[in-house]
């Protein structure tokens, strides 16, 4: 099996849209999903930017950026876990989808600097 970071990424975020609309309304959830949706799923859009990069320095800076944004995302899932309890198997679900990918992206962007990794 082919491992395709496009289409996981992809699917992260659509998992991440797919439990935002569970979630209630309130004054406390609103401002946090908010938040999410944006870290969530810009993370699949910036590997795809990645992977149309028009340089080493670009791929390395949008991997960077794929990193902080599912670090970013693990944040808010701890907020919403917190702010909306009866939400924190789902939460937990998605938490360690996102460490995963910030892991992986380290990886990438580790790999970039340490092997001088051409596009």
């Amino acid at each position: 099996m082919r491992y395709d970071l496009e289409e996981r990424t992809a699917i992260f975020g659509e998992n991440i849209i797919a439990f935002i609309k569970t979630v209630e309304r309130n004054e406390i959830s609103r401002p946090l999903l908010s938040q999410i949706i944006r870290s969530a799923t810009s993370v699949g859009a910036n590997y795809m930017e990645a992977n149309q990069a028009s340089s080493r320095k670009d791929f390395k800076n949008k991997i960077r950026i794929c990193q902080k944004e599912a670090n970013e995302t693990k944040h808010w899932l701890r907020m919403i876990a917190k702010a909306i309890p009866e939400k924190n198997n789902a939460c937990r679900k998605l938490w360690t989808e996102s460490h995963e990918l910030t892991l992986i992206f380290a990886k990438i962007s580790s790999s970039c600097v340490n092997k001088n990794l051409e596009i």
